[in-house]
């Protein structure tokens, strides 16, 4: 039975990424001043930065249960194996919907064999679960070592973050209004990470954009192992100079050499707002590395 994967739009993997695997995505839903737009088909993170430093106001929807049975749906038709790996349901409700779609098409479908995995992992740290997940159904893994492998490199992916504006955090309720005036005024940058439980926390706060560049990378070296020899995946929220920033760094403190750069997407960009930094790495050596030719 051949095995598919497909993923939602909090992957932020890069376009050519999707198109090389001809990956499928499950686009969820995201408002500007309560326009609606389909995450990744008709806006760009770039458009919706720009919208946000003009003042739209921003809020994000899940992908619907109606929407999960109509993707999962052709799978079961065709009598296919299928792995969802999903955006982290801590800061999303979507993978709760994929479930109830599950449940239903198996009522129709009895021996339709799907997988979910909640990743509780957001932007390119859930996008890099989901490339070495694709990378081992590309060289021949059977279906039950890649479900191991992407539950093993969610439980091991580190997600460290900094934001430029404390007002988008503020706006999602992340921040009280006094701290992010106080912050603004005195360039309190936080760094933030995603926790065991997929929950995003601070973890520390420094003085000034370049400090925070910094402090990421380091926390990055404390926590990583053997980034010289991992894809260090980074996502921006419309500030490559800040990723050249880390990257630097990154190549000075433990000779990292390969990265993959994307735009933050909409369900983390839509809270974080322009400036956004993420970095994203393993914390440990992964047991799966001769799927992944050196990569």
């Amino acid at each position: 039975m051949a095995t598919y994967i497909i993923t939602d739009s909090g992957t932020d993997l890069p376009p050519e990424i999707v198109e090389e695997y001809k990956l499928k995505i499950v686009p969820l839903k995201l408002y500007l001043d309560d326009v609606e737009y389909t995450d990744g088909l008709d806006i760009t993170p770039k458009e919706v930065f720009d919208k946000m430093r003009t003042g739209a106001m921003t809020r994000t929807a899940q992908v619907t249960t109606q929407e999960f049975v109509k993707a999962f749906e052709e799978y079961a038709k065709e009598g296919l194996s299928l792995i969802y790996i999903a955006f982290s349901g801590v800061l999303s409700g979507t993978v709760n919907a994929a479930y109830v779609a599950k449940n239903d098409l198996l009522e129709r479908y009895p021996d339709f064999d799907i997988t979910i995995i909640d990743t509780k992992c957001a932007s390119l740290g859930h996008g890099m679960v989901v490339l070495r997940a694709l990378e081992m159904l590309k060289n021949g893994a059977p279906k039950e070592e890649i479900i191991e492998a992407v539950k093993f490199h969610a439980q091991h992916m580190q997600h460290i973050f900094t934001v430029d504006d404390l007002e988008y955090l503020y706006r999602g309720g992340r921040v009280t209004r006094t701290s992010a005036f106080i912050g603004r005024l005195l360039s309190i940058k936080p760094v933030l990470h995603v926790d065991g439980e997929g929950k995003l926390s601070p973890i520390a706060k420094v003085k000034g954009r370049q400090s925070s560049l910094r402090k990421i990378a380091e926390i990055a070296c404390e926590r990583g192992v053997n980034l010289d020899k991992q894809i260090i995946a980074i996502s921006h929220g419309d500030d490559m100079e800040a990723v050249e920033v880390v990257k630097g760094f990154l190549k000075e403190m433990a000779g990292c050499e390969k990265f993959l750069v994307s735009y933050v997407g909409a369900m983390i960009g839509a809270h974080s707002g322009p400036g956004t930094l993420a970095v994203f790495f393993l914390d440990c050596e992964s047991p799966y590395e001769k799927y992944f030719g050196g990569q």
